[in-house]
């Protein structure tokens, strides 16, 4: 019923679904899961099902279900954002809030295939380097798996919050004096030395979860694709993996068009809109990279093929924000809709103000912004960018004072 392999994103050559393997051996290019279903897949096929990731388990590349490490991920609410609709002069805009699963960010979704994988191939201890959210995902599923996590953050540039889910779900926590991308490097040669299972987004698996964002948003949108959808960008699978599930869905006529896709990143850390500005094959790594959304705070993105391949497929484009205008958005966000996402997750918010006013978004457009992890994932920010709470004596009068 279900065919699935591996192939290079480069050159094309095909590798076994029971390998471990994370680049191809030959050109050294990035891998992508190609699942062939033999049967049919209409709108019936999910019809009564629960609203999560497994609902689309014909198209999951994981064969033995008893394997699926799950804790109900996906099924994350997309919401009209009118209020901002009003405050931008939009059409109409939507809000897909990936800070609802699980552990409060997008990455659950890879990892609930990731893991399960790891599980098919019988593997006993999984590891990433991370900048937060990958970690505490990870620590979470590999929980649930019963096998060893390993996660290595870099010093000092990890939010508490998701520090602290990393260390309550038992993961080894591992702090590198340096940067995410020194972090990525070591681990990659650890977990090729000790056999431990790598589950950074280099890992093809993980982007097949993270596809049913874009599965998501059709049904949620009745069957019809937005005209733009808009991306945090930082090691830049997700955009990719998206943008996948949009062209699924047109291929088995679930819908009768695909979006254009914008990523956003960071001004301290922007190698992918350099790169598509410049009208660049390839990035130019950003060896110190700096912001305050620390979610995307890297200056050697892995996925940057995969990245620049959705973009250029969907005739997309991309846009660097500074802090303050991340601030700005995550603030905006908050307060007109209710919706309190980390830093990272607030520059698509960011990135589509900047891009309506460049007149690079039509204000007639049917909009979808991807906010990808929850607040409280780094509340730090809050206290120290925001207004200062005041405390007073318990009299009436003095708390009057304030009103």
């Amino acid at each position: 019923m279900k065919k699935i392999t591996v192939r290079c994103i480069k050159c094309n050559r095909i590798y076994k679904s029971d390998e471990i393997i994370y680049v191809c051996r030959v050109c050294g290019g990035l891998l992508e899961i190609i699942v062939e279903y033999k049967g049919d897949i209409s709108r019936k096929t999910f019809e009564g099902r629960d609203f999560y990731l497994w609902r689309y388990r014909e198209l999951m590349p994981i064969i033995d279900y008893s394997k699926i490490v799950t804790l109900r991920e996906g099924g994350t609410p997309l919401t009209r954002a009118k209020n901002l609709e009003k405050e931008f002069g939009l059409k109409e805009l939507y809000i897909k809030n990936e800070g609802l699963n699980p552990t409060g960010s997008f990455k659950d979704r890879g990892m609930t295939i990731g893991v399960s994988k790891a599980l098919e191939l019988n593997v006993k201890a999984v590891a990433c380097a991370s900048t937060g959210n990958t970690s505490a995902s990870l620590a979470a599923y590999a929980a649930k798996a019963g096998i060893k996590c390993y996660v290595l953050i870099p010093s000092k540039k990890i939010a508490i919050g998701k520090l602290a889910q990393a260390i309550l779900h038992g993961a080894k926590v591992i702090s590198i004096r340096g940067n995410f991308d020194k972090a990525l490097k070591i681990v990659r040669e650890i977990c090729s030395k000790h056999n431990i299972y790598l589950l950074n987004s280099i890992n093809p698996w993980r982007l097949e979860g993270q596809k049913t964002i874009g599965y998501e948003i059709v049904e949620q949108l009745n069957y019809e694709a937005p005209d733009t959808v808009i991306v945090p960008v930082g090691n830049s699978g997700n955009i990719y993996a998206i943008w996948k599930g949009f062209k699924e869905f047109y291929k088995y006529g679930l819908v009768d068009k695909v979006p254009r896709m914008i990523g956003i990143q960071a001004e301290g850390a922007s190698p992918i809109v350099k790169a598509v500005k410049n009208k660049s094959v390839e990035i130019t790594p950003i060896k110190k990279p700096e912001t305050i959304a620390t979610a995307i705070r890297i200056g050697n993105p892995v996925n940057a093929p995969r990245a620049l391949k959705a973009i250029r497929e969907s005739n997309g484009y991309a846009e660097a924000v500074s802090d303050k205008e991340i601030i700005e958005a995550q603030k905006l966000l908050a307060r007109k809709e209710g919706i309190g996402v980390e830093p990272a997750s607030a520059a698509s918010i960011a990135g589509l103000k900047k891009l309506l006013e460049e007149g690079i978004i039509d204000r007639d457009e049917k909009v979808v912004c991807v906010v990808t992890g929850h607040a409280l994932k780094d509340p730090e920010i809050i206290f120290r960018m925001y207004e200062k709470y005041v405390e007073v004596d318990p009299k009436i009068e003095e708390v009057e004072k304030h009103l």
